[in-house]
């Protein structure tokens, strides 16, 4: 196990530490606010560290806290690895590697119910539930023959209110965790088909099996290349007529704005997870739909709406 290394950063302090550790720009605490426990800085500084792995040493571990000689905040654990996999880094700190971040944050069904939408009420997830297949049917539609696909089906959310509406629903998800608890909750249902992704396409899903694509709630933690990606794997399994819906949280209207800097304020830039949620715009998702050859799209995002959405249809053939 590695040594845990304390650094602690005084007020305004501009030094150079011991190797392997130097601090580049200085900070200043004196602006804070008090909260429950204890000491927690708003947005009043910003600090480089550069850290170096000696060649004697597998990992290290630092421990960093910053005081203005009154209080203190810990900015908690830090640790470095050495890999041969270089400039990837850790696999906790790559966004990419989406299956294991989305399986690491679901040890049970609570965390995973959390970390997909940050509550656990289970009356809360039937509501959304129905929510969602509203929005599904006031858009793309869904029959009572489809056979419906969800991208990022996470704990099955949606399942309860869209499996009985169609003729199959599938499931599909880049974690093995999270679908395992997809299962549990909509065993009742005897419709549904639970896939496995690699988190960049859809290959188990044979071409032209599907009437309907649909993920949402999903895109705020894909990467842009990603989300295009799924959108073009999604016109593959599509049948000819087939249609498709995706959205995200919109950067343009006022509740999305206040999402985004949210974000900024709650996360520094050195210290987000990995699957931290960002934006999108309803021309960026259009213009997904548009590249990957979807026809007769429509991209919406009122002001007044957390989120934005495109629909549209796979040309017949």
């Amino acid at each position: 196990m590695a040594t845990t290394h304390k650094i602690v950063l005084k007020r305004g302090e501009r030094e150079r530490f011991a190797p392997p550790m130097r601090v580049i720009n200085g900070f200043d605490a004196s602006s804070h606010r008090e909260v429950d426990d204890g000491f927690l800085t708003a947005s009043c500084f910003e600090i480089s560290i550069f850290l170096h792995l000696p060649d004697s040493e597998a990992e290290r571990s630092y421990s960093i806290i910053v005081t203005d000689g009154e209080h203190e905040c810990d900015l908690g654990l830090f640790t470095i690895r050495r890999s041969s996999d270089v400039g990837t880094g850790s696999s906790k700190e790559i966004r990419a590697r989406y299956k294991e971040v989305w399986n690491s944050v679901s040890p049970d069904l609570d965390n995973a119910k959390t970390a997909v939408a940050g509550y656990t009420d289970e009356d809360e997830f039937e509501r959304t539930a129905r929510a969602t297949a509203q929005a599904l049917q006031a858009t793309v539609g869904i029959r009572v023959t489809d056979v419906v696909l969800e991208i990022g089906a996470g704990v099955g959310r949606a399942g309860s209110a869209i499996a009985p509406m169609c003729r199959k629903w599938i499931a599909t998800d880049v974690s093995e965790q999270m679908l395992s608890f997809a299962r549990q909750r909509n065993a009742r249902f005897d419709n549904i088909s639970y896939v496995a992704l690699t988190g960049w396409d859809l290959e188990p899903i044979e071409d032209m099996s599907v009437d309907v694509v649909y993920s949402t709630v999903v895109f705020m933690h894909l990467d842009e290349w990603e989300r295009f990606g799924y959108v073009r794997e999604a016109f593959r399994v599509l049948r000819p007529g087939g249609r498709i819906y995706v959205d995200n949280y919109n950067l343009l209207s006022t509740p999305g704005w206040d999402f985004f800097m949210g974000v900024v304020q709650n996360h520094h830039p050195l210290n987000r997870p990995p699957n931290v949620s960002r934006s999108s715009t309803p021309e960026e998702l259009a213009s997904y739909l548009d590249r990957a050859g979807f026809v007769n799209i429509r991209a919406e995002g009122p002001d007044e709406a957390l989120f934005c959405w495109a629909f549209g249809h796979k040309p017949p053939m």
